[in-house]
């Protein structure tokens, strides 16, 4: 879990201040329209209870989250989290629309004005936040499958009809135990009937103890040729302070031999060789590669020392920005598969067209992508860490379907 300071935790509570003082200006505005006073004196009263309850908690965690226990410590984060989230945005969207409303009003009459925009703009305020606990408490977990065929001119005949299923970012220390959520992931995957499994890194927060009770679960997932795995960037303990270099080092060993509990081949900068009918594919893992201030721990050029023969393969590494600085125009590598990004578990979906402002800082962020021959898949994730929502952005299994197109 990252940890903040407090200059940032103080500009963050004025933010959220700052954001409340505007919605509360417009919402007097509004709420002339109600004729009790006690009605009004009770809504103001609850706004502010709210809002100097909420900046109030965010300071005391501040100081007393080291003497949380570590195992409330995520939930306790996430609670927080999740209620500033679904204050913050509905209110910022509030003052915005209710703000242009007001200061344009010669667009419409003004008795017409006095019903009109309180109307707007409650609706501007409540909308969204239903929309938010939407994404909290019923999409969370609504896991989706997404089906993907891929043309690949040099696929060894012996490879095609193959399927791969993917599956990215669990987070565990987030479900907090509860076991019975992934059952239905679970069964989705293991419905499907597929060659290989692929997790593509973050397995856990931050902490070994996480891992209590998931090998039972995890070890249900089956594939009829292999279940492979690469770390992500959260699974070597980076983001917490520990007591010992040796007892993050601990730590960091006791989540790798997790993999060997669920039947998974972790792969730590090596590949694996599949043959079938004296044809051969390969499978390449990583360990983590980012642009700072993400650590780099992926060895490409050692994963790929005794297979360069090999025409087809495989990578799996966990961050997708990889792809474009080590493997697409510098290797021959066919199919890369990645996660990371969760697709900021927040998108604007159309048709079929789907934006999330995660673009911005990945060029590659969710889907297939495609440059010359060589493809890049990005997992959406199937957990989630810090907002405890996925709004538009549903947790992902990957069935991705191998096709010859010569």
């Amino acid at each position: 879990m990252r940890t903040y300071s407090f200059f940032t935790i103080i500009i963050v509570c004025l933010l959220l201040l700052l954001i409340d003082t505007a919605a509360f200006y417009w919402l007097q505005s509004i709420s002339q329209l109600i004729t009790s006073q006690i009605l009004k004196n009770s809504i103001y009263i609850a706004f502010w209870i709210f809002t100097v309850g909420l900046i109030a908690s965010i300071i005391v965690l501040k100081f007393r989250l080291d003497s949380i226990d570590p195992r409330r410590k995520h939930l306790v984060v996430s609670l927080l989290y999740g209620l500033a989230i679904s204050s913050f945005v509905p209110k910022l969207i509030f003052v915005i629309i209710i703000s242009i409303l007001y200061f344009t009003n010669y667009l419409i009459s003004e008795q017409a004005s006095l019903i009109l925009i309180p109307l707007i703009g409650i609706f501007s305020g409540f909308l969204p936040f239903f929309v938010i606990l939407y994404g909290i408490f019923r999409t969370l977990y609504r896991f989706k499958v997404h089906r993907i065929k891929i043309n690949f001119k040099d696929l060894p005949k012996s490879f095609v009809g193959l399927k791969i299923v993917q599956i990215s970012d669990l987070h565990l220390g987030s479900f907090n135990f509860r076991y019975h959520i992934l059952d239905r992931a679970i069964k989705l995957i293991n419905d499907l009937d597929t060659d290989f499994i692929f997790f593509t890194g973050d397995l856990v927060n931050n902490c070994a103890w996480e891992l209590k009770g998931w090998d039972a679960v995890l070890k249900q997932l089956s594939a009829k040729k292999g279940k492979y795995a690469v770390l992500g960037n959260h699974d070597y303990g980076d983001y917490r302070e520990w007591e010992s270099p040796n007892a993050k080092q601990e730590n960091f060993n006791e989540i790798k031999q997790f993999y060997k509990k669920i039947d998974f081949r972790l792969l730590l900068n090596e590949a694996d060789v599949i043959k079938l009918n004296e044809e051969e594919l390969c499978i390449l893992g990583v360990e983590n590669w980012g642009k700072p201030p993400f650590k780099q721990y992926g060895n490409l050029k050692e994963s790929l020392t005794n297979v360069i023969q090999i025409p087809f393969k495989i990578l799996l590494s966990h961050d997708p920005s990889h792809w474009n600085e080590e493997v697409v125009k510098h290797t021959n590598i066919s199919l890369t598969h990645s996660g990371h990004t969760h697709g900021m578990q927040a998108a604007i979906n159309l048709k079929s067209k789907e934006w999330s402002p995660i673009k911005y800082k990945y060029k590659h962020w969710a889907g297939l992508y495609k440059e010359n021959e060589q493809y890049l898949y990005v997992n959406r994730g199937l957990g989630w860490l810090g907002f405890p929502g996925r709004l538009g952005m549903r947790p992902e299994i990957t069935l991705i379907e191998f096709e010859n197109a010569s």
